[in-house]
């Protein structure tokens, strides 16, 4: 299922501005797709535009634009059909669930979910006649939730059960569901997250502070220690690549070493996996709160 040189497919991909949308724009130019790539602001749709790479205004939490995405998938002037759906398009939050406060869980979920179904429940119809592909970008977060990673891996734990869902109600349609899990890519997303931990521990109430100032501290450490290793963007753009054109697909695909995290979360019980995750924590508490 590889794009044709002289009849372009397209795939729309969301949250393309830069780290693994962008580079997965630029992977599937290459390989002869038109891409639309959603992108918030006009800067960003500078800097991505390029030959094979058509940058749209995309909040996917904005319904006027879903709506302009529509109509300029379905009034396509050279009729091209719909290869792929990649909904990349997310927020990056690390905090501890008392912490949180309950208005920016809704706004995570308008983000990381809600938008994710508002863009696929509109491109469905297009996507089910030319028996195309969703591919929806998930997480390692979305089959394991670790201390202060509530609020994000609720999201794509959400988002895996609806791409299940999703999967099985398409297959009769010709249509296929994957699901791509990174775990550390060195994008900008880890430095908004780290970004995120420490608006949301100014925040904090004295008393929350002595609750979970230290493990905030901590996973912010350990966080930009695994973001130094993980892999370029490049190679996640490959894999998801290998999502949209792969002719009879996986139903999952991982990015990254931590596909040995999820082996142990299949086999484990919880109680060992919270002493796991526990001591792989402690190196990155401060000294003070060990």
């Amino acid at each position: 299922m590889t794009a044709s040189p002289e009849i372009q497919e397209i795939v729309i991909i969301t949250g393309a501005s830069t780290g693994i949308g962008a580079a997965t724009a630029r992977e599937l130019a290459r390989r002869g797709f038109h891409v639309l790539a959603g992108v918030r602001r006009d800067r960003d749709a500078d800097a991505i535009r390029g030959p094979g790479i058509e940058p749209l205004i995309l909040d996917i939490t904005n319904p006027d634009h879903i709506r302009a995405l529509a109509t300029r998938v379905h009034g396509d002037p050279q009729g091209r059909a719909v290869r792929a759906l990649v909904n990349n398009a997310a927020m990056a939050v690390n905090a501890p669930v008392e912490v949180f406060a309950i208005d920016e869980w809704r706004r995570l979920f308008e983000v990381n979910l809600f938008g994710h179904i508002a863009v696929t429940q509109t491109l469905l119809p297009a996507l089910i006649r030319s028996k195309g592909r969703v591919v929806n970008i998930s997480s390692v977060g979305g089959k394991v939730a670790m201390a202060t990673y509530g609020p994000y891996a609720g999201t794509k734990f959400a988002l895996e059960a609806v791409s299940d869902s999703l999967r099985r109600e398409m297959a009769p349609l010709g249509v296929q569901v994957v699901v791509v899990e990174p775990g550390a890519v060195r994008t900008e997303m880890p430095g908004r997250a780290i970004a995120s931990a420490h608006e949301v521990a100014s925040t904090m109430t004295p008393e929350q502070s002595q609750r979970y100032g230290g493990l905030v501290q901590a996973i912010i450490a350990q966080t930009a220690y695994h973001t130094k290793s993980g892999l370029p963007a490049d190679a996640a753009a490959k894999v998801i690549a290998k999502a949209v054109t792969a002719r009879k697909p996986r139903t999952r695909y991982t990015v990254g070493r931590e596909a040995a995290l999820l082996t142990l979360v299949r086999i484990l019980p919880d109680r060992i996996l919270d002493l796991l995750f526990a001591a792989a924590l402690r190196p990155h508490f401060p000294k003070e709160s060990k």
